[in-house]
């Protein structure tokens, strides 16, 4: 067996027949631990490392299994014909899957080694020789552009920006991998037509970007902060209406100079 098939990790759930997160049909492996701690994450069980116990309708679930490179690959080789037939294939996600580099890697590698097509979502909240070795087994990066101001973007996420956008120029500037950047549209955060103006005024500077994807916030994770016994800090937001996602639509279009979408 090739040693990289051996690399143990730690994950949170595999989700079959995703048609988000990357092209055509999708195989998407969540990794468990993140460095931020976004106040609006649908995902809070992929923010410790450690495993944990949810409460899900009234029964305790284990969160997080320590699995290898070999074991992951088993399920997402089941659904070949399907990444075949669509230009689909292996997505990581998490939490942030640059906090466990190596394990991050080696499924990509395994992933290319048969022949599949790879995607991964992330901040990009790594130093850039962590995200240089993935880059060679990737196909598709999905890279999380929240806000433009540091400050802002620390009081919301538990961290500044500066890191995450040096590594986005990086990245476009590598131009070993299909560049897409995702911005999750938070009201009270990032959802006003300035606020989104700058985000794709640096995605025009950036250059070598794919598309630019406007994603609404939404509340489907919040029976998870009860589940896991922590406060939900968004309180009663709403998410943003379909008349303001295609405002902010329009804006990021005329301003950015890429395919612009609502959605993943």
């Amino acid at each position: 067996m090739e040693e990289y098939l051996k690399t143990k990790g730690r994950i949170f759930d595999i989700q079959r027949y995703s048609i988000h997160d990357g092209n055509g049909i999708r195989t998407i492996v969540f990794l468990k631990g993140c460095v931020l701690r976004c106040r609006w994450c649908c995902n809070p069980e992929s923010q410790h490392y450690e495993i944990e116990t949810m409460m899900v309708q009234g029964e305790p679930k284990v969160i997080g299994e320590d699995t290898t490179v070999a074991e992951v690959m088993k399920t997402v080789e089941k659904d070949r014909t399907y990444y075949r037939r669509t230009g689909g294939g292996l997505t990581l996600s998490g939490g942030e899957s640059l906090c466990q580099p190596k394990f991050a890697r080696d499924l990509l590698w395994a992933a290319k080694e048969s022949g599949i097509t790879t995607a991964m979502e992330s901040m990009g909240c790594a130093p850039y020789s962590t995200i240089e070795e993935i880059l060679p087994y990737l196909d598709q990066y999905l890279l999380d552009i929240k806000h433009m101001n540091p400050e802002k973007h620390k009081e919301f996420t538990g961290r500044s920006n500066e890191l995450m956008l040096e590594n986005a120029k990086k990245i476009a500037d590598s131009h070993m991998t299909e560049l897409s950047i995702r911005v999750p549209v938070i009201p009270g955060f990032n959802d006003t037509e300035i606020e989104i103006r700058d985000i794709a005024a640096y995605v025009r500077k950036l250059g070598n970007v794919r598309r630019m994807h406007l994603l609404p916030y939404h509340r489907l994770g919040q029976d998870k902060y009860d589940g896991l016994n922590r406060p939900y800090l968004m309180g009663d937001v709403k998410p943003p209406t379909n008349e303001k996602m295609e405002r902010l639509l329009k804006v990021a279009e005329e301003v950015s100079g890429v395919e612009c979408r609502i959605g993943g």
